[in-house]
């Protein structure tokens, strides 16, 4: 009688293969969503990012993390560029901290990129406005205007 009892308990292992995948099935399926809503379009982004960022060069105008706008100045090394946020104001910056680009220089003419150096007209110049110079009082030159 014991033997038949260990034999009855043996078939009914073999139907449990089928019960522990139905039990995963949702799990799996939760995972595929969670990539597909979740995963995918983050790695995209972070893509995205790191391909502006590659692409950023002198005389463009971007937004930092911070909230700082300015306008990049010089590229110091892969990982850092120089960002004038005011006239004679630099800081330097972290690549991977510039969060948008907002305004993009022309790249170097044919000609000018022969003689080695960029062209006047790479850098923007809107937003900068040529206001010549007004003589100011003592007191403005005692609270730092010019």
């Amino acid at each position: 009688m014991f033997i038949s009892e260990a034999y009855a308990q043996a078939a009914g292992a073999s139907a449990g293969g089928i019960d522990a995948l139905q039990q995963f099935l949702p799990l799996i399926l939760i995972f595929v969503v969670f990539y597909f809503l979740l995963l995918r379009p983050q790695q995209k982004k972070m893509k995205a990012h790191r391909e502006m960022v590659a692409q950023v060069r002198r005389g463009d105008r971007v937004l930092t993390q911070g909230g700082i706008i300015g306008q990049i100045n010089k590229v110091i090394s892969d990982t850092e560029v120089s960002v004038e946020i005011a006239e004679g104001v630099r800081v330097r910056v972290l690549r991977a901290s510039i969060t948008e680009v907002l305004a993009k220089t022309e790249p170097v003419s044919g000609a000018a990129a022969k003689d080695g150096g960029e062209a006047e007209s790479s850098v923007p110049t809107e937003g900068v406005s040529q206001v010549p110079e007004q003589p100011t009082s003592i007191l403005g030159r005692l609270f730092g205007r010019k």
